[in-house]
């Protein structure tokens, strides 16, 4: 991980801004940077560090945009129009592991997760000698930090590891990304971790988190970490875990410490919700992108707009006649080269698609996993009560008896999830957790046509970064990388 860890530009941003197309990786010499070998020895200091994390998570490299655009890229529910070059390789499926993309996100999740980890051994260095107070602010940085790292690990597993569990089928043993609890030290070999190391460690970030924010409380605001956004991420990952009570009993603590009890079913104040900033009142975590502090064309909403990805003729045929969600999936222009108007990415308050945020961790989330899991605890009355928070944005449906039962439930659930998740980064990991058949590289807009076709993902993932290999200090490829590709 040589070009990871490099100490002589190991560093943090203090302040959150863009950077041109060519900023190296590790590079902190574009604002006011603390030497993190060095430099974290105050309670300031560390909180300036912090907000380098964010930083870093923040970026169009990571969850920004390619690390959350990827899940639905790569899968049934975008089309690329075939105009712009923008993720063709990746909804293409003719990606190679120099792959921007591919690139980014392992670069970019690694500067998180080891700037997140230096920022928690400083609290650990500093807080027996600290004041009170400043031990209640330690305790606060330690707990967003280690949410950040938890965030990031989950994230990178997702795109170069296996999902640990598909349909009961246990991948633990199978490897993930590299685990880092301890910063690493330039030039130290490493080597990568299980997926069930790699979820172990999320799992003890995540409750540690929990823990520390319990104990001095959060900053209650959208665009950092707090604990009902730890709940929610927690939820996430026992989902995935197939270890479903845990994966109730966090979501709903993740709805309850929100107060996001119910959502809207109003087609206008669906839309409102995307208008930019914290217009999203479902939402529990985002980031904190704004008309001044934005990606302008490396953004999500340029990328769902005039760089032309847009929902699948299949997407689209996914929602109902009466569904509110209807109303922010609108075109600029349709045809044999559809452009879309952004969707959620659409910031319907300035109009201006650049403009618009991301919604990592959102409470409608929640009630999708509380139904999926109560359904696989076999406990279908309260997976459909869960469900109808959501269902009922289809305003035909009213009450539980207007959904399924019996084996169609799950589906429901399944389709529940590609309609309400969409443009939030799901689907790929779902599809291949569910080992769902699928289309993949969809063309012929506006009719269902797919490259590739019942397409079954148990065993899909991505290549590690070719530039990460050819360091030699330790990460080995995915042996079978391509030979798991859609055929």
């Amino acid at each position: 991980m040589k070009n990871i860890f490099i100490k002589a530009l190991a560093g943090v941003m203090l302040t959150v801004g863009a950077t041109s197309c060519g900023d190296k990786f590790l590079e902190t010499n574009i604002y006011n940077g603390i030497d993190l070998d060095t430099g974290l020895n105050s309670v300031n200091n560390i909180g300036s560090a912090l907000n380098g994390c964010y930083d870093r998570l923040y970026r169009y490299y990571f969850a920004g945009n390619y690390a959350t655009n990827i899940g639905d890229i790569a899968s049934d529910l975008a089309y690329w129009n075939g105009d712009k070059g923008h993720f063709n390789t990746i909804n293409q499926f003719t990606y190679q592991p120099t792959d921007t993309y591919i690139s980014y996100i392992w670069n970019y999740g690694y500067k998180v997760v080891d700037n997140s980890s230096r920022v928690i051994k400083a609290c650990d260095a500093l807080y027996a000698d600290a004041s009170a107070s400043d031990k209640e602010e330690l305790t606060l940085y330690k707990a967003e930090a280690k949410a950040l790292r938890a965030y990031a690990t989950l994230t990178m597993t997702n795109v170069y590891g296996h999902q640990i569990k598909v349909n009961g089928q246990d991948f633990s043993s199978s490897l993930g990304v590299v685990v880092v609890d301890e910063p690493v030290q330039a030039y130290e070999e490493v080597k990568r971790n299980t997926v069930g190391e790699c979820y172990t460690a999320v799992v003890n970030d995540l409750k540690d988190a929990i823990a520390g924010f319990e104990a001095v409380g959060d900053r209650e605001d959208l665009f950092v970490f707090g604990e009902a956004a730890a709940y929610g991420l927690l939820a996430r990952t026992y989902l995935y875990m197939e270890n479903y009570s845990e994966a109730i009993t966090a979501a709903q603590k993740a709805i309850s410490l929100s107060g996001i009890t119910t959502l809207t079913y109003d087609a206008k104040a669906y839309k409102a919700l995307y208008n930019g900033g914290a217009s999203n009142t479902e939402s529990i975590f985002a980031l904190a992108i704004t008309t001044t502090n934005n990606w302008s064309a490396n953004s999500c909403g340029t990328l769902w707009s005039t760089y032309g990805i847009t929902p699948t003729p299949y997407c689209l045929a996914l929602y109902g006649e009466d569904d509110i969600r209807k109303s922010i999936m609108t075109f600029a222009e349709e045809g044999s080269v559809p452009y879309y108007d952004g969707g959620k990415f659409g910031a319907y308050g300035t109009g201006n698609p650049a403009n618009a945020t991301n919604y990592l961790i959102n409470a409608p989330e929640m009630f999708l996993i509380q139904a999926e899991a109560y359904l696989k605890n076999n406990d279908e009355a309260s997976a459909k009560n869960a469900l109808l928070v959501v269902a009922k944005r289809n305003t035909a449906i009213t009450s539980v008896s207007d959904l399924p039962s019996g084996s169609a439930l799950m589906t429901f659930i399944q389709d529940e999830r590609g309609r309400e998740l969409f443009q939030e980064g799901h689907r790929l990991w779902d599809l291949r957790r569910w080992n769902k058949p699928a289309g993949l590289a969809a063309y012929d807009f506006p009719n269902i046509k797919f490259k590739f076709n019942n397409c079954q993902l148990a065993d899909f993932l991505f290549p590690i970064p070719e530039g990460e290999i050819n360091t030699g200090f330790g990460v080995e490829q995915n042996s079978n990388w391509q030979s798991v590709k859609p055929q």
